[in-house]
């Protein structure tokens, strides 16, 4: 049964109860989730408030989740990981990469030319983080979903077409590993979280940058670009996204509320979340075509030079793993092999 499904029953199920004693017994746990975008953006609204009211219904109204947006219990988004893992918040939403090198299998899903689909993608990279990141990178977090955007895209103030227009072109990247690689083809790259792009391009602090459709329209990029460079039938790249709980926060918890947690917890979560970031993706695009901005769509043949520019990067990823003791090259594997398998 698939996630909405299965909300859409608890949601109902909640409504018959809300009459009822069991409903209006008094809270036993308030959950604090912190995160960087604005409410109204597609994850919190579509995937996060999905998820959160889900959770209460469930739990009978003894978890309550207090939803804080845009960073609004203080700090910057690369200290979201040390929020929950202090307590200072309960729950929290964040690029991966954030803390570079905090996790760095995660970046096995983040290279160039190799996720599918936004909800096939997140399936395996569950199942990916199951096996090899639980108990390492993630052992002091409370993992309740992993999963990507769909397709990159570069937006731009000027028109993006070859490789060699990157040259000079200050570029905003979300990763370490995207920053590696439009650096080396030709970018200055500027690393900074999501929400600061809006006003880094209307300043002139950058002139470009890579990010998904989805998160366009809320950051305002088509109306502050108009240039938007794709390429067909391939995703140029996929962040990395971890929703996580503080750990010691879910070992408070009685059982049943544990089960609760968790029925909503792992796979078809990562699933669902991938899938509804990326179905956002189609609304953006269609108000950038709307507003006459210039959607290059490159050729098989054009994409080709792009490929051949990222590929290096897989190599330099594996040789920065096997000086941290890590076998590179086994997890880009598996992680190609996982995202084929749930891709057919």
């Amino acid at each position: 049964m698939s996630f909405m499904k299965t909300a859409a029953r608890g949601l109902a199920t909640a409504a018959l109860l809300a009459g009822t004693s069991t409903f209006a017994m008094a809270q036993e746990v308030t959950l604090k989730l912190h995160q960087f975008l604005p409410a109204q953006a597609s994850v919190p609204a579509q995937v996060l408030d999905v998820w959160a009211d889900k959770v209460e219904a469930e739990s009978d109204g003894r978890i309550k989740i207090d939803r804080y947006p845009s960073m609004q219990l203080g700090g910057k988004p690369p200290e979201l990981v040390d929020q929950v893992m202090d307590g200072v918040a309960d729950i929290v939403w964040t690029v991966t990469g954030y803390t570079p090198g905090r996790f760095p299998r995660s970046e096995a899903f983040e290279m160039p030319f190799t996720m599918t689909n936004g909800e096939d993608t997140s399936r395996a990279y569950w199942q990916y983080v199951e096996k090899n990141m639980l108990d390492q990178d993630f052992k002091d977090l409370k993992m309740l979903a992993v999963w990507v955007h769909g397709p990159g895209l570069i937006h731009s103030k000027k028109p993006i077409t070859t490789v060699a227009d990157l040259n000079g072109v200050k570029l905003r990247a979300p990763t370490r590993v995207t920053n590696k690689m439009f650096t080396d083809m030709g970018a200055t790259t500027v690393g900074m979280p999501v929400p600061a792009v809006t006003e880094a391009l209307s300043k002139g602090v950058i002139d470009a940058t890579v990010i998904p459709w989805e998160v366009t329209t809320a950051l305002k990029v088509s109306e502050l670009v108009e240039n938007h460079t794709t390429f067909p039938g391939q995703g140029l790249y996929t962040t990395t996204f971890i929703f996580g709980m503080n750990k010691a926060k879910y070992d408070s918890l009685p059982d049943d509320l544990k089960a609760v947690i968790d029925a909503n917890s792992g796979e078809e979560f990562s699933a669902f979340a991938g899938k509804t970031m990326a179905a956002a993706d189609e609304p953006a695009h269609k108000f950038a075509m709307e507003r006459g901005n210039n959607i290059i769509e490159l050729t098989d043949e054009q994409q080709q030079e792009w490929k051949d520019a990222a590929e290096p990067i897989k190599g330099w990823w594996v040789e920065e793993m096997k000086g941290a003791g890590i076998d590179g090259q086994a997890l880009l594997d598996e992680a190609k092999a996982l995202i084929e398998k749930n891709s057919m």
